[in-house]
């Protein structure tokens, strides 16, 4: 059972060190654990940093690409490695890496795929009062968005097991957290969540510059992933009360015509009638919609076949470059002799 540890990385000099001297060394159930770095365009020595700590994988972009896009990069490189368990966990120590062992405990005894970790933002001393509150009610969009019970939607610190990090699909570009979760839930994975506690802070969040928009672009995310594995209830929905109002309208105009006065509502019967043709036609929309959505299950389906093809043609690749090694060194220890 192999366990790479991920932490996605944005200038992150002074804290990384803290965070890696936190992280287990030994896990019972764990044969191997590794730890990689993903560099999201750093401008400082974090590269540096790492390499001299002796973190195992070193991911580099470019330039900054955020961190939903190295959430994914470190998944992938994670799964080319041969991990069987995947935790991320964020570079400015937030979250203590002695709780790994129990956000892995789910996945090693069979119960969960993915587990997030509970940070009981209520409980945090450093969490203004306003941003508990919009932590709590994110959460409760995403749990009924989602259908799962997850208690801490925003939560970085989560696991995966190998075969839910093969089906995720990360499309946002602002952040993974909501998008996995709601994903896991429409794909059907068991999602779980442990109480943890958070360390001191040390630095300010880079993910958003402000409340608002973080609101904007998570109310943003939501909406986009659900509709996606949901298009034709969301469509429904919309044009059904699109469909409603014109019912609505129409039978006010039907209502005066039979008492005599429908010539001066003339005009609310021509607006029913749109509301009518535009609600029919967004619902239609969403017909399409599901029919597409069924296509784009089909290329996950595809996309994950084709993943775990992949790592394991590398696993047998290295399979046979070990084994050709052992036998090259036993062929040179007996010629030596």
């Amino acid at each position: 059972m192999k366990l790479i540890i991920q932490i996605p990385c944005l200038n992150e000099e002074e804290t990384l060190p803290i965070t890696f001297r936190d992280l287990p060394r030994k896990i019972d159930g764990v044969d191997e654990i590794e730890t990689l770095i993903i560099d999201d365009g750093s401008t400082d020595r974090t590269v540096e940093i790492a390499r001299e700590l002796g973190i195992n994988h070193v991911v580099r972009h470019t330039n900054n690409k955020g961190l939903a896009e190295a959430f994914m990069t470190g998944v992938d490189a994670c799964l080319k490695l041969g991990a069987d368990i995947i935790v991320n966990t964020d570079g400015d120590n937030q979250y203590p890496g002695e709780s790994i062992a129990d956000l892995i405990e789910p996945i090693l005894s069979g119960e969960a795929d993915m587990v997030v970790g509970d940070r009981q933002t209520n409980e945090i001393q450093h969490f203004s009062f306003v941003k508990k509150q919009l932590q709590s009610l994110g959460s409760w969009v995403v749990r009924h968005v989602s259908e799962t019970d997850v208690p801490d939607a925003p939560s970085g610190f989560r696991a995966f097991s190998k075969e839910a990090a093969l089906r995720m699909n990360v499309i946002s570009k602002f952040s993974y957290t909501l998008e996995t979760i709601i994903q896991a839930g429409k794909k059907n994975l068991a999602i779980s969540s442990v109480p943890v506690k958070t360390n001191k802070k040390l630095r300010q969040s880079r993910l958003f510059s402000s409340i608002p928009k973080y609101l904007k672009q998570s109310l943003s995310t939501i909406m986009r992933i659900y509709t996606m594995y949901e298009p034709l209830k969301t469509f429904s929905y919309i044009g059904g009360g699109i469909f409603f109002v014109g019912l609505i309208i129409s039978m006010r105009f039907i209502y005066f015509y039979f008492s005599g006065n429908g010539g001066g509502h003339i005009q609310s019967l021509i607006f029913s009638a749109v509301l009518l043709m535009i609600g029919f036609q967004v619902i239609m929309m969403g017909w399409v919609a599901d029919l597409i959505g069924g296509l784009r299950r089909l290329v996950e389906d595809s996309l994950f076949r084709i993943k775990k093809l992949e790592i394991e043609a590398e696993s047998t690749k290295k399979s046979k470059s070990a084994i050709n090694n052992s036998r090259m060194k036993n062929h040179v220890k007996k010629v030596e002799e």
